[in-house]
């Protein structure tokens, strides 16, 4: 069964893809809390393609409605970090990670 013109392995490939640019991101970036959320959506909307892909290619709707309840909670998780960054950047004036230590056990 094809995707349009793209067959479900190309959709996958992408999705694999994007998932490894996100790895690899967080990997490369460690200091700025901005960029580290950005990667982390990347992560969830690859995983997201992958179940609309599957979910188109096995008939079944089931994929597709949890990809709606990962994009609510990775909006409601969105809005709260950058709540809570914009909190951060007000009490210490920056946003490396490496100076919040102030959890640290």
């Amino acid at each position: 069964m094809t995707l349009g013109p793209l067959m479900l392995g190309h959709y996958l490939a992408l999705g694999g893809i994007l998932f490894a640019l996100a790895v690899i991101g967080i990997f490369l970036n460690r200091r700025n809390l901005i960029v580290l959320l950005m990667v982390i959506e990347l992560m969830l909307l690859a995983v997201n393609l992958n179940f609309v892909a599957f979910s188109h290619y096995l008939g079944d709707m089931a994929g597709q409605v949890f990809v709606f309840f990962i994009l609510t909670v990775a909006a409601a998780e969105s809005a709260i970090g950058l709540a809570i960054l914009v909190v951060l950047f007000r009490n210490r004036a920056s946003i490396n990670v490496e100076e919040l230590d102030d959890l640290k056990g």
